[in-house]
């Protein structure tokens, strides 16, 4: 996707300190605390990001409202997608990833804590994520270039 935009790419789960890692491949959930110093290097890194690019993808998991809003801090130009699907979909999906930390049974908490973006955050675009991978991309690509 980011080829085809011709944009920066960066996965969020990069800059995760190691004590995160090591707390969610035990299959232990974050917590709030935990998080912080993870949300302030995405807000950096946004920051950095769109200095230097007209696009910039970066993926991560921003749950909460308060995580989105210390995202938007110093970023006015930050958007979000909302890869939005139902617990069996993502499960589904998580158990065919290889080689990654998050095991499937966190799923439960990440429901737990995700607060759907409101009416109010006008800057989160949503791509229903219930179809072929292929169709993810194609309509995530169309809602950026839409959103733009």
């Amino acid at each position: 996707m980011a080829h085809q935009l011709h944009a920066a790419f960066l996965d969020g789960d990069f800059l995760h300190p190691r004590c995160n890692i090591e707390k969610m491949a035990s299959g232990e959930p974050l917590n709030d605390d935990d998080r912080k110093p993870w949300l302030q290097a995405l807000n950096d890194a946004a920051f950095a990001m769109q200095r230097t690019n007209k696009v910039s993808l970066i993926v991560c998991s921003a749950l909460k409202k308060h995580y989105r809003d210390l995202l938007r801090e110093g970023n006015p130009n930050l958007s979000f997608i909302y890869l939005k699907g139902d617990f069996d979909v993502i499960e589904s999906r998580l158990k065919a990833r290889k080689g990654h930390f998050f095991k499937t049974q966190m799923l439960v908490t990440q429901f737990e804590t995700l607060q759907e973006p409101g009416a109010d955050e006008t800057d989160v675009l949503v791509v229903d994520i219930d179809q072929p991978l292929e169709g993810v991309v194609a309509s995530t690509i169309e809602v950026i270039k839409k959103g733009k």
